[in-house]
């Protein structure tokens, strides 16, 4: 019994980090009911914005969250000004297509500014494991992954609740229409919406940085597992999409031990499609 409490840990742990990256993309379609396919390409962009700070500034890579993010804060608002609002009453097909345009541009960019080579956020963290009784160890940086993750769910949800623009954004994604008769300005709302969106892209770009290496290329692997954490947890759903990230973690650290480190994968989308198939809507989904 002992030989699976420690993957039940480490995949709580883990799916902490995929909670964190998949809650940006289910905002983002709570909100504005579109799916954003840069989500990934704006993780990547963090992590190497973090790996910038590190090498000019000689940074811990979760100090230059408090550059990174504000960076992506307004990188978020301007790509919804400039771009998606243009076609929000066109449909899904144009803000689909607009935005796996941008990750495309913005892979391209990655690759011709930072070359193809692998990178990752060095630090200690990744090396050093945290021993429970003397019989299971946790690796410190998932437990860190773990920590961030919770606090940014717990902070998102209390700002949404807590402040004006919580509440605007919010109004606006229940009833636009009157959203606006009461004087809220509906695409600045939506922007900010995007932007706070990057904000959690940044923090999990960062962690993902330090915990795996990355490419260029990286941001469509990050967004297969941010849609599969938002499907099991519920489109739309904060809490949901961090449930949806234990869930994802567990299963494929389970699927791993039981049949071999290469159906982890593999052992994670079955859990997806069983949670399909019992709850379309996913586990808290349904607003």
């Amino acid at each position: 019994m002992n030989e699976y409490v420690e993957p039940l840990m480490n995949g709580i742990l883990l799916g902490g980090l995929y909670g964190v990256v998949g809650i940006g993309l289910s905002m983002v379609f709570g909100i504005m009911r579109q799916v954003n396919l840069a989500h990934g390409e704006l993780m990547i962009m963090s992590s190497y914005f973090s790996l910038l700070c590190m090498q000019v500034l000689g940074l811990h890579p979760l100090v230059t969250i408090i550059i990174v993010a504000p960076i992506m804060f307004f990188i978020g608002y301007y790509i919804q000004i400039l771009l998606f609002n243009r076609v929000m009453q066109r449909g899904m097909e144009p803000f689909l297509m607009i935005s796996f345009g941008l990750s495309i541009i913005i892979q391209n960019a990655l690759l011709l500014t930072f070359t193809p080579d692998a990178r990752s956020l060095e630090t200690v963290l990744v090396v050093k494991s945290l021993d429970i009784f003397g019989k299971f160890s946790v690796p410190l940086i998932y437990l860190v992954n773990f920590t961030v993750g919770l606090v940014v769910l717990i902070g998102l949800q209390q700002f949404m609740k807590r402040t004006y623009l919580g509440w605007a954004i919010n109004a606006s994604a229940d009833n636009e229409t009157a959203a606006k008769l009461m004087g809220i300005n509906a695409k600045k709302v939506y922007a900010c919406a995007l932007g706070i969106a990057a904000v959690t892209a940044a923090i999990s770009g960062v962690l993902v940085g330090m915990t795996f290496t990355f490419y260029p290329h990286s941001g469509t692997q990050y967004l297969i597992i941010a849609f599969g954490v938002v499907i099991i947890g519920g489109l739309g759903s904060l809490p949901g999409t961090f449930l949806g990230g234990l869930v994802l973690g567990v299963s494929q650290l389970f699927g791993g031990r039981i049949l071999g480190p290469g159906f982890q994968l593999l052992s994670g989308y079955i859990i997806l499609l069983i949670v399909l198939t019992v709850r379309p809507q996913g586990i808290l989904g349904g607003r």
